[in-house]
């Protein structure tokens, strides 16, 4: 045999050891993930206030009135699932703390250019073996700049501790966590609720809106599972009467039989931006994160981030108030952006 052709198996066989061994790698990563998030200590559903965390600087020169407590002018919310600050990596559990580091430090500039004034994450998670040991939140809220945060864990175990977060620019005014009912064999989800006031003519009065803005992440196996976590959360929400956001993660798509985004919003009336529009993809060729505003609220503009920061795509909106009586000029459970700087609308 010549030397070029031994040089050829060699490189042959090689190649193919490389690829058994790292076949061999994930299903072992993929099996220890099974067993932690099967063995973890998230058995039953709950819901309580938990309490948030002021973890910025002070906000200089300025007094502790509602004018510098409370929202002005129109939100801009964003959300994105952070992938357990793994970016595109199989799993978090074969990087580096210094690689999730870096990660997270990308995620946090990107949060500070997009200057949101409320930023829901999922897949946050706090300090654990799995993803570095770093209390994802909080070095977030550090680097982007957000005075308060909180964060809801709804699984914790030996070695992992993960759940959804709200970075704020003003304080909180209520924080509740809810961990869904626990079903066998799937990872525990979950959402965070946190309430704050707001002016939304941008004008401090007498009078201000109280509004609640929820991170969730649904779960990604089954829509039947999905929809007994929209309709538990929707009898935490129903009642509280309050202008409402959702962001998240719900695993689901506007199209099809089963989505979950769909049936929430025809059960409800919460509207969605667009839902058939192209160009809105946040998880390969899926949209999959989404946004949903009660009635009163109304879009006046959506984007979806172009940095990869995860294996999903950050979304953001601006988001106006138009009153307890909506015009009703929408397709029920759709909106479109007034601007008229955004085109047409559905």
């Amino acid at each position: 045999m010549h030397s070029e052709d031994m040089a050829s198996l060699t490189n042959k066989y090689q190649h193919r050891y490389i690829r058994l061994i790292a076949a061999g790698r994930n299903f072992v990563v993929a099996a220890l993930a099974v067993l932690l998030l099967v063995g973890g200590t998230a058995v039953a559903g709950f819901s309580a206030g938990i309490e948030p965390v002021y973890g910025g600087p002070l906000l200089a020169g300025e007094s502790a009135g509602p004018e510098n407590t409370y929202f002005q002018g129109p939100l801009k919310v964003m959300s994105l699932n952070m992938a357990h600050g793994r970016k595109t990596a199989f799993s978090q559990i074969y990087l580096s703390w210094q690689t999730i580091h870096a990660n997270l430090i990308a995620i946090g500039a990107v949060l500070r250019s997009t200057d949101a004034d409320i930023v829901a994450l999922q897949e946050a998670d706090g300090p654990s073996w799995w993803s570095g040991n770093i209390d994802h939140a909080a070095l977030l809220a550090d680097k982007a700049g957000y005075p308060w945060f909180a964060r809801a864990g709804y699984m914790h175990a030996w070695a992992l501790d993960y759940g959804a977060a709200l970075l704020t620019r003003r304080p909180f005014v209520e924080t509740r966590a809810h961990r869904f009912k626990k079903i066998f064999l799937f990872p525990p989800k979950g959402f965070l609720l946190g309430r704050f006031g707001w002016y939304p003519q941008g004008v401090p009065t007498d009078n201000p809106i109280f509004i609640d803005i929820v991170s969730v992440h649904l779960g990604f196996s089954q829509s039947a599972v999905r929809s007994r976590q929209i309709a538990e959360m929707w009898t935490v929400l129903e009642n509280r009467h309050k202008p409402l956001i959702i962001l998240g993660d719900f695993n689901s798509s506007w199209l099809g039989d089963a989505s979950a985004v769909r049936e929430l919003s025809r059960k409800t009336g919460l509207q969605v931006y667009r839902p058939g529009a192209n160009g809105m993809e946040t998880y390969g060729s899926r949209r999959l994160d989404w946004i949903l505003i009660s009635a009163d609220l109304e879009f006046l503009n959506y984007e979806v981030v172009p940095d990869i920061l995860s294996d999903h795509r950050g979304i953001t909106a601006v988001i106006g108030y138009r009153g307890p009586k909506a015009p009703g000029s929408e397709k029920p459970g759709v909106q479109g952006v007034r601007d008229k700087h955004q085109g047409p609308t559905p």
